[in-house]
């Protein structure tokens, strides 16, 4: 009778194993949906940082085209219209002290034109001036395919008995 019961024992403690193992199939799901969340969880990095460079891009473009109109607003009438004085076109980098290391960036190319503003009366035609400074970039610096062109504007007017008239008395 002891040898029944501990059989018996035995076969009910295996049925109890069996019952509690993982088959083949579960497992294949189980690490099928592991490694989908990994790629997931993967790509959601890579986007964020891809995110977070154009970011930064962006705003060392509205950094560059603040520098242009900072010096604009500082220019008197005779030097904004002189084309020694505004520059028509200039090129900086995303980092420019990586440019001894290669390690500067994006390269940023920008163009500043100077026009009479159009709709104003003619009474202001030789008076003012309209400001724009548009920023080009890619988002290969390296000459690698697949570039993508960016380009941002700012915009601003100056008038010959403006702001700059003061601050130079």
């Amino acid at each position: 009778m002891k040898v029944a019961r501990s059989i018996q024992a035995k076969r009910g403690a295996g049925a109890c194993r069996r019952t509690q193992a993982y088959t083949i199939a579960e497992v294949v799901v189980a690490v099928l949906l592991l490694g989908i969340m990994v790629v997931s969880l993967f790509a959601g990095f890579s986007s964020g940082f891809a995110i977070v460079q154009l970011a930064r891009e962006n705003l060392r473009a509205t950094q560059l085209m603040v520098q242009k109109m900072e010096a604009v607003r500082l220019y008197n009438w005779a030097e904004i219209t002189n084309s020694s004085y505004l520059k028509p076109s200039f090129t900086d980098w995303y980092n420019p002290s990586g440019t001894n290391t290669h390690s500067e960036g994006a390269h940023y190319q920008g163009v500043v034109s100077l026009a009479a503003p159009a709709g104003i009366p003619s009474a202001y035609q030789n008076a003012m001036r309209g400001v724009t400074v548009t920023l080009y970039w890619t988002n290969y610096p390296h000459g690698e395919t697949d570039k993508i062109v960016r380009t941002r504007q700012m915009e601003t007017y100056v008038a010959h008995y403006g702001m700059q008239n003061y601050i130079y008395q």
